[in-house]
Protein backbone atom coordinates (compact mmCIF):
# COMPACT_ATOMS: atom_id res chain seq x y z
CA UNK A 1 0.00 0.00 0.00
CA UNK A 2 0.98 3.58 -0.51
CA UNK A 3 2.48 5.66 2.16
CA UNK A 4 2.33 9.46 1.72
CA UNK A 5 3.49 12.35 3.47
CA UNK A 6 1.81 15.38 3.71
CA UNK A 7 3.12 19.34 4.92
CA UNK A 8 1.84 22.77 4.97
CA UNK A 9 3.23 25.61 6.39
CA UNK A 10 1.81 28.71 3.97
CA UNK A 11 -0.06 30.00 6.74
CA UNK A 12 -0.14 30.56 10.84
CA UNK A 13 -1.22 27.11 10.53
CA UNK A 14 1.81 24.18 10.61
CA UNK A 15 0.68 20.68 9.85
CA UNK A 16 1.39 17.13 8.95
CA UNK A 17 -0.37 13.90 7.74
CA UNK A 18 0.53 10.53 7.20
CA UNK A 19 -0.97 7.91 5.49
CA UNK A 20 0.48 4.51 6.06
CA UNK A 21 -1.37 1.26 5.72
CA UNK A 22 -4.57 2.62 5.14
CA UNK A 23 -4.48 4.70 8.48
CA UNK A 24 -4.27 8.45 8.46
CA UNK A 25 -2.13 10.19 10.95
CA UNK A 26 -2.60 14.27 11.69
CA UNK A 27 -1.06 16.88 13.49
CA UNK A 28 -2.05 20.67 13.17
CA UNK A 29 -1.08 23.88 15.48
CA UNK A 30 -1.50 27.50 14.87
CA UNK A 31 1.44 28.78 15.50
CA UNK A 32 2.26 32.08 12.91
CA UNK A 33 6.70 32.10 12.95
CA UNK A 34 7.35 28.94 14.50
CA UNK A 35 6.90 26.72 11.69
CA UNK A 36 10.63 26.42 10.54
CA UNK A 37 11.03 25.06 14.52
CA UNK A 38 8.70 23.11 14.50
CA UNK A 39 8.26 21.27 10.89
CA UNK A 40 10.65 18.36 11.42
CA UNK A 41 9.97 17.56 15.32
CA UNK A 42 6.01 17.02 13.94
CA UNK A 43 7.27 15.24 10.98
CA UNK A 44 9.60 12.58 13.27
CA UNK A 45 6.41 12.75 16.05
CA UNK A 46 4.34 11.56 13.05
CA UNK A 47 6.55 8.77 11.86
CA UNK A 48 7.40 7.35 14.94
CA UNK A 49 3.33 7.41 16.17
CA UNK A 50 3.14 5.40 12.93
CA UNK A 51 6.68 3.20 13.51
CA UNK A 52 8.01 3.49 10.52
CA UNK A 53 10.83 5.22 9.18
CA UNK A 54 11.22 8.76 6.43
CA UNK A 55 12.40 5.73 3.86
CA UNK A 56 9.18 4.23 4.16
CA UNK A 57 7.56 7.56 2.41
CA UNK A 58 6.86 6.43 -1.34
CA UNK A 59 5.94 10.44 -2.09
CA UNK A 60 5.73 13.76 -0.11
CA UNK A 61 2.66 16.06 -0.39
CA UNK A 62 3.10 19.67 0.23
CA UNK A 63 1.20 22.85 0.19
CA UNK A 64 2.71 24.65 -2.66
CA UNK A 65 1.12 28.17 -2.33
CA UNK A 66 -0.61 30.46 -2.55
CA UNK A 67 -0.13 32.24 0.91
CA UNK A 68 2.66 33.46 3.46
CA UNK A 69 5.90 34.33 1.59
CA UNK A 70 8.08 33.04 4.30
CA UNK A 71 5.64 30.08 5.30
CA UNK A 72 5.79 28.50 1.08
CA UNK A 73 9.76 29.00 1.35
CA UNK A 74 9.32 26.60 4.10
CA UNK A 75 7.49 23.79 3.11
CA UNK A 76 9.46 23.84 -0.79
CA UNK A 77 12.88 23.41 1.10
CA UNK A 78 12.01 20.84 3.18
CA UNK A 79 10.23 18.97 0.74
CA UNK A 80 12.98 18.96 -1.75
CA UNK A 81 15.67 18.44 0.91
CA UNK A 82 13.34 15.05 2.18
CA UNK A 83 12.34 14.32 -1.34
CA UNK A 84 16.45 15.10 -2.95
CA UNK A 85 17.59 12.94 -0.08
CA UNK A 86 15.29 9.83 -0.34
CA UNK A 87 14.96 9.60 -4.35
CA UNK A 88 11.45 10.51 -4.07
CA UNK A 89 8.63 12.31 -6.40
CA UNK A 90 6.90 14.87 -4.70
CA UNK A 91 3.15 16.59 -5.03
CA UNK A 92 2.20 20.11 -5.25
CA UNK A 93 -1.15 21.02 -3.67
CA UNK A 94 -2.93 23.97 -4.01
CA UNK A 95 -3.46 25.53 -0.59
CA UNK A 96 -6.76 27.06 -1.69
CA UNK A 97 -7.95 23.48 -2.52
CA UNK A 98 -6.50 22.28 0.60
CA UNK A 99 -8.89 24.70 2.48
CA UNK A 100 -11.59 23.88 0.31
CA UNK A 101 -11.06 20.60 0.88
CA UNK A 102 -11.64 20.96 4.86
CA UNK A 103 -14.52 22.90 4.22
CA UNK A 104 -16.07 20.07 2.64
CA UNK A 105 -15.10 17.23 5.00
CA UNK A 106 -16.00 19.55 7.98
CA UNK A 107 -18.95 21.73 6.76
CA UNK A 108 -20.36 19.10 3.56
CA UNK A 109 -19.69 22.11 1.31
CA UNK A 110 -19.91 20.98 -1.94
CA UNK A 111 -19.18 24.58 -3.51
CA UNK A 112 -16.68 26.61 -1.59
CA UNK A 113 -15.32 30.05 -2.73
CA UNK A 114 -11.99 30.53 -1.01
CA UNK A 115 -10.67 33.78 0.06
CA UNK A 116 -7.00 34.11 1.91
CA UNK A 117 -5.63 37.71 2.78
CA UNK A 118 -2.96 38.52 0.83
CA UNK A 119 -2.18 41.73 2.35
CA UNK A 120 -1.76 44.94 0.24
CA UNK A 121 -5.48 45.11 0.40
CA UNK A 122 -6.12 42.19 -2.00
CA UNK A 123 -7.01 38.56 -1.65
CA UNK A 124 -5.94 35.03 -2.74
CA UNK A 125 -9.19 33.65 -4.65
CA UNK A 126 -10.01 30.38 -6.28
CA UNK A 127 -13.83 27.94 -6.13
CA UNK A 128 -13.61 25.16 -6.02
CA UNK A 129 -16.49 22.31 -6.68
CA UNK A 130 -16.69 18.60 -4.97
CA UNK A 131 -16.51 16.01 -7.53
CA UNK A 132 -16.23 12.50 -6.09
CA UNK A 133 -14.93 13.59 -3.12
CA UNK A 134 -12.32 15.82 -4.73
CA UNK A 135 -13.01 19.63 -4.47
CA UNK A 136 -12.12 20.78 -8.08
CA UNK A 137 -10.80 24.17 -9.27
CA UNK A 138 -13.68 25.87 -11.41
CA UNK A 139 -11.94 28.74 -13.25
CA UNK A 140 -8.69 30.04 -12.51
CA UNK A 141 -6.96 30.90 -9.11
CA UNK A 142 -6.05 34.82 -9.05
CA UNK A 143 -4.94 37.62 -6.43
CA UNK A 144 -7.35 40.51 -6.44
CA UNK A 145 -8.68 43.51 -4.66
CA UNK A 146 -12.02 41.87 -2.74
CA UNK A 147 -14.10 44.05 -4.80
CA UNK A 148 -13.68 42.45 -8.18
CA UNK A 149 -14.67 38.33 -6.92
CA UNK A 150 -16.16 36.55 -8.44
CA UNK A 151 -18.03 33.20 -8.59
CA UNK A 152 -17.67 30.96 -11.76
CA UNK A 153 -19.81 31.46 -14.85
CA UNK A 154 -23.10 29.78 -14.81
CA UNK A 155 -22.83 29.12 -10.92
CA UNK A 156 -26.07 27.84 -8.86
CA UNK A 157 -26.58 26.86 -5.93
CA UNK A 158 -25.39 27.41 -2.51
CA UNK A 159 -21.41 28.32 -2.39
CA UNK A 160 -19.43 28.33 1.27
CA UNK A 161 -17.25 30.95 1.64
CA UNK A 162 -13.87 29.42 3.53
CA UNK A 163 -10.72 31.51 4.57
CA UNK A 164 -9.45 34.78 6.32
CA UNK A 165 -10.07 36.19 3.07
CA UNK A 166 -13.41 36.53 4.35
CA UNK A 167 -12.84 39.15 7.21
CA UNK A 168 -12.41 41.31 4.14
CA UNK A 169 -17.00 40.96 5.27
CA UNK A 170 -19.58 43.26 2.43
CA UNK A 171 -15.81 44.34 0.63
CA UNK A 172 -16.34 41.28 -1.10
CA UNK A 173 -18.38 40.69 -4.13
CA UNK A 174 -19.51 37.68 -3.87
CA UNK A 175 -22.18 36.91 -0.91
CA UNK A 176 -21.94 33.24 -0.07
CA UNK A 177 -24.52 31.10 2.03
CA UNK A 178 -22.49 30.95 5.09
CA UNK A 179 -18.38 31.73 5.53
CA UNK A 180 -15.74 30.99 8.00
CA UNK A 181 -13.27 33.00 8.01
CA UNK A 182 -11.24 31.54 10.35
CA UNK A 183 -10.83 28.68 8.29
CA UNK A 184 -6.92 27.81 7.51
CA UNK A 185 -5.36 24.33 5.73
CA UNK A 186 -5.07 21.49 7.28
CA UNK A 187 -2.21 18.61 6.06
CA UNK A 188 -5.12 16.11 6.48
CA UNK A 189 -6.88 17.78 3.37
CA UNK A 190 -3.71 18.49 1.73
CA UNK A 191 -3.01 14.73 1.89
CA UNK A 192 -6.27 13.60 0.63
CA UNK A 193 -6.14 15.60 -2.46
CA UNK A 194 -2.45 14.15 -2.84
CA UNK A 195 -3.80 10.94 -2.81
CA UNK A 196 -6.07 11.39 -5.91
CA UNK A 197 -3.13 13.47 -7.83
CA UNK A 198 -1.14 10.47 -7.12
CA UNK A 199 -3.60 7.81 -8.29
CA UNK A 200 -3.84 9.98 -11.73
CA UNK A 201 0.33 9.74 -11.42
CA UNK A 202 0.31 13.61 -11.32
CA UNK A 203 4.04 12.96 -8.78
CA UNK A 204 6.81 15.26 -10.13
CA UNK A 205 10.51 14.97 -9.59
CA UNK A 206 11.66 17.00 -6.33
CA UNK A 207 13.42 19.88 -8.37
CA UNK A 208 9.89 20.66 -10.11
CA UNK A 209 8.53 21.57 -6.30
CA UNK A 210 8.04 25.27 -7.26
CA UNK A 211 6.29 27.65 -4.84
CA UNK A 212 2.87 29.45 -6.66
CA UNK A 213 2.52 32.87 -5.18
CA UNK A 214 0.03 34.26 -8.02
CA UNK A 215 2.07 37.78 -7.38
CA UNK A 216 4.58 38.35 -10.12
CA UNK A 217 6.63 40.83 -8.01
CA UNK A 218 7.14 38.64 -5.04
CA UNK A 219 9.90 35.95 -6.08
CA UNK A 220 13.28 37.49 -6.71
CA UNK A 221 14.52 36.53 -10.12
CA UNK A 222 17.37 34.17 -10.75
CA UNK A 223 20.93 35.60 -11.05
CA UNK A 224 22.12 34.87 -15.09
CA UNK A 225 24.80 32.44 -14.78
Amino acid sequence: MTTLLALDTATEACSVALLHDGQVLSHYEVIPRLHAQRLLPMIQTLLSEAGIVLSAVDALAFGRGPGAFTGVRIAVGVVQGLAFALERPVLPVSTLATIAQRAYREQGAEQVAVAIDARMDEVYWGCYRAQQGEMQLAGSEAVLPPEQVSLPRGSEGQWFGAGTGWGYGARLAVQPSASDATLLPHALDLLTLAGFAWQRGEAVEADQAQPIYLRDNVATPKAPR
